[in-house]
């Protein structure tokens, strides 16, 4: 396998600079030639059905979202740009220009939590899907074409992160959705502007150059825009070289670039040549979501579900031991709000010890508030074990309730339904998430019909879509 300075090292050039001048040939622009060649005819069966399952959770997700403040105050933002009205926002009432709608309906569908988790982790939906749906809308493009471009976007931030030795979570310091998901976006709008290699490599070029977000904003309103702004830059990027604007066209392999800056020296370039050969949708595949929070605190949810079957009081809780990874922005022992409760193990195992289910509203600042679950936080006791593996594919949660008469009750979670290798999602119970966000916005009757048009979106012509877009965008918004 080739490492960045391998990669690099050609005759007349020195490892030690980066190309320049608009030259191409490097790794890059073999990976955009591989990404060109993929058409909707090159997809196996399981990739669609894994596509069209993902478009529809994507979709709902983010008409969910919109309840939420930050996107409220997101969109009051775009609204006013007053920009030509091009692209849909999703379940708000109104229309804008395609960036802005990437960028509002990516937030959108981040800010739950509740978007399929993917291995190694990112958040490769939120990040793509709102761009392709934008320039699609906006363009009257077939729903072939929308499903391709998306399988094509998760492709490459997957290799990006296997290339990348997909560190653990606790040695991360930038949110990977804000670093791999604009190169995400502009591999698939790129695909949706009928992007050449050549364009493509300086679309790539570009959104590198876009690339980067922080942990530090993890339990914020800010980092749902880690996935609208990764959306918005790659189709950016990408009209941009549509255009003819440039960039380094080997920018990810470039000694002073993408992969040296995000993802390390030891990066081996050579992994993204791996695109398309088994479609990271199915190999390995991806995690529905089917609690609305960081996905570590799954195992702590599943966890307190086991117990609560066993628990008929839970003012006899006398002491809470969890046991877990190193994660530490998800030890949050009394999260201040809803968002900062979504990356806490002790609320997120304690509302699933009392109500024995774990929902949207689950997350509320009133919820949170509860004066039974800041009791029973007071009982917990967190334990970091670095014994632990800090990876979702091979990390466990472990809970121990110690009732007043002296009994411990315990649970291991190893993995929550749908993760890899646990017990899948059927689809009855994903398609009672879908119905359960999109009638949040939506009558019984859109409802119906979005998720009709959704399953078979790969058939609907443009203006299929457009009807698609133009019933999940239902909602007269009031600031």
């Amino acid at each position: 396998m080739r490492t960045i300075a391998e990669a690099v090292q050609r005759p007349g050039r020195d490892a030690s600079q980066s190309v320049i001048k608009g030259q191409t040939g490097g790794i890059t622009q073999e990976l955009c030639e591989k990404a060109v060649s993929i058409t909707y005819d090159n997809l196996p069966a399981p990739v669609i059905a894994g596509a069209r399952q993902l478009f529809l959770d994507g979709l709902a997700v983010a008409v969910a979202g919109v309840e939420e403040k930050a996107i409220r105050l997101l969109a009051e933002h775009y609204r006013a740009y007053g920009a030509r009205p091009e692209a849909t926002a999703l379940g708000l009432g109104f229309r804008t220009a395609a960036p802005c709608a990437a960028a509002l309906n990516g937030a959108a569908m981040h800010v739950l939590d509740f978007e399929p988790m993917w291995s190694p982790a990112n958040h490769a939906l939120s990040t793509t899907l709102p761009a392709v749906l934008a320039l699609a809308e906006s363009r009257q493009t077939c729903g072939q074409e929308i499903l391709t471009a998306l399988v094509k976007g998760i492709e490459i931030q997957g290799w990006l992160r296997e290339a990348g030795h997909a560190a653990a979570l606790s040695g991360e310091i930038f949110h990977l959705p804000g670093v791999v998901g604009p190169l995400g976006s502009a591999v698939a709008s790129g695909h949706i502007l009928g992007l050449d290699a050549r364009a493509l490599a300086h679309a790539i070029g570009i959104a590198s150059s876009r690339a980067g977000s922080l942990f530090a904003n993890a339990g914020t309103m800010t980092k749902c825009t880690h996935c609208g702004h990764a959306a918005q830059s790659g189709m950016e990027a990408a009209m941009l070289a549509a255009h003819g604007f440039t960039a380094n066209p080997d920018a990810i392999e470039a000694p002073t670039g993408f992969a040296t800056a995000f993802l390390g020296r030891d990066f081996e370039a050579q992994k993204l040549l791996d695109f398309g050969s088994s479609f990271r949708t199915v190999e390995p595949g991806f995690a529905l979501k089917m609690f609305p929070s960081q996905y570590g605190t799954h195992f702590a949810i599943t966890a307190g579900l086991d117990l609560s079957k066993e628990l008929s009081d839970h003012e006899q809780i006398r002491r809470i031991r969890l046991t877990t990874p190193v994660m530490p922005y998800v030890n949050r022992p009394f999260p201040g709000n809803g968002l900062a409760a979504k990356f806490s193990f002790q609320y997120t195992f304690c509302r699933a010890l009392v109500d024995g289910r774990v929902t949207i509203d689950s997350f509320s600042d009133r919820r949170v508030a509860d004066p039974v679950i800041q009791g029973l936080l007071a009982k917990v006791h967190l334990t970091m074990d670095p014994e632990i593996p800090g990876r979702f594919e091979a990390m466990h949660v472990e809970a121990a309730v110690e009732l007043a008469n002296g009994r411990v009750l315990t649970a291991r979670c190893k993995g929550p339904r749908g993760a890899w290798g646990a017990i899948p999602v059927s689809r009855e119970e994903h398609l009672d998430k879908v119905h359960d966000c999109l009638s949040r916005r939506l009558s019984d009757a859109m409802v119906d019909r979005c998720v009709a048009l959704a399953l078979e979106i790969d058939c609907l012509k443009g203006s299929e879509v457009a009807e698609l877009l133009e019933i999940a965008g239902q909602f007269e918004f009031a600031v």
